[in-house]
């Protein structure tokens, strides 16, 4: 689950993690008055006016402005707000921005006037290779870590976190120095990367990355900005933060699919499939690109497909006006075939109209009786035994 960056910042602020003072608007006139409060809390005259939407590289498609006065929050605001905003992130439809974040602005001078100021690049995430967590980083902060990791792999850095121990204070030194740090940065620099590994243990995520880390000019140590993914199998043991979840900024076929238990990821193409197993569910994609079709989806109905879960994902996959044929493959391990035919008849039956043809491959406990089924049916459904058998018939329809 995706949290949008001033979700995470609450979060981080749990775990002691430093953060621009910041509050979020819905409306230009919340803006205006979250500026002054802003203002009243830490002095600032100009601030941050950013897009709340899940994807990255917002400043450079317009959603990101910094305001230099009260006025100007507020007109920025009325930009932001209600505009489609397309990065490379979003693909060319773009998201809609329902929410702003406006911010202190974190570029003022130190004592002497001066504005000495630093970007750097954290996040911490899994390595699968090994299967421990990293704290992956580096100096050039402030733009794509791809970009930094073809054209100067070298300012890349990680340390690994031992799971029996977690992050030590050496390691969290050692990320400091490698950052260039020295005096007060260096010991801020040293509570920020502690207090982050902990907000990422405490909070389940998948993924938290930090970019940019902004050294001010006074040396604090912020979190600039923050994208965090929390693992979805935890959310029962993170409320909290599983009441964070902004349907809005997510597909509607997948949110539906969830209240089914269905694992479904919408893909661009023609074929709509349906196969019990993650597994199994790439070797069916597998097969319907050898045959010439596209795959217009990943949808896993796990070991208890039934009928109303059936259903349901015949009903997901229709709204897709680009499928021109369903695949439904299901090995009979853990579920009985017979049932899954059962529930695609019912299904099938319930739906009424169904404008393209279904194919379904049964293989395991009760195929037999499951193909029997379908084949006595008297509906539009054809079945098969084999996956060449059911590629061949994806060839054909589609």
């Amino acid at each position: 689950m995706n949290l949008h960056e001033f979700q995470g910042k609450l979060l981080l602020k749990k775990y002691g993690v430093p953060v621009p003072e910041g509050i979020v608007a819905v409306t230009p006139a919340d803006a205006l008055l979250a500026a002054k409060e802003i203002q009243k809390n830490v002095g600032v005259d100009s601030f941050a006016v950013k897009a709340q939407i899940h994807a990255g590289g917002r400043g450079k498609g317009g959603g990101v402005k910094i305001a230099k006065s009260l006025e100007e929050v507020e007109l920025f605001a009325k930009q932001i707000l209600g505009m489609t905003l397309v990065t490379h992130q979003t693909g060319p439809e773009g998201k809609v921005v329902h929410k702003i974040l406006v911010e202190q602005s974190i570029y003022y001078p130190n004592s002497d006037g001066k504005v000495d100021v630093a970007e750097f690049y954290m996040s911490v995430l899994l390595n699968r290779a090994t299967g421990r967590n990293i704290v992956m980083y580096s100096p050039e902060g402030g733009m794509d870590i791809e970009k930094v990791a073809e054209e100067t792999p070298h300012l890349i850095y990680t340390e690994e976190v031992d799971p029996s121990v977690g992050l030590l204070a050496f390691q969290a030194r050692n990320i400091a120095f490698n950052l260039g740090l020295s005096g007060v940065a260096h010991k801020n620099m040293v509570k920020f990367v502690m207090s982050l590994y902990k907000a990422y243990a405490g909070s389940d995520a998948s993924m938290l990355e930090i970019n940019p880390v902004f050294k001010t000019s006074d040396d604090l140590i912020l979190a600039a900005d923050c994208k965090v993914n929390l693992d979805d199998n935890s959310l029962f043991r993170q409320k909290e933060f599983a009441q964070m979840r902004d349907l809005t900024e997510e597909d509607p076929s997948e949110v539906e699919a969830g209240k089914y238990d269905l694992n479904f990821i919408k893909l661009t193409g023609n074929v709509g499939c349906m196969v019990n197993g993650a597994g199994l569910a790439m070797a069916t994609m597998d097969i319907i690109k050898l045959s010439g079709g596209d795959p217009a989806n990943f949808l896993d109905v796990g070991g208890s497909a039934n009928a109303e879960n059936v259903e349901a994902g015949f009903r997901i996959i229709l709204q897709d006006q680009a499928v021109k044929a369903i695949l439904l493959n299901i090995f009979g391990g853990i579920v009985r075939c017979d049932r899954v035919a059962q529930g695609v008849v019912d299904a099938y039956k319930k739906i009424g109209d169904i404008r393209v043809p279904i194919i379904v491959r049964l293989q395991g406990t009760n195929a037999k009786e499951g193909k029997e089924l379908i084949d006595n049916s008297g509906l539009k459904v054809h079945s098969a035994i084999t996956l060449q058998e059911a590629a061949d018939l994806v060839k054909e329809l589609v």
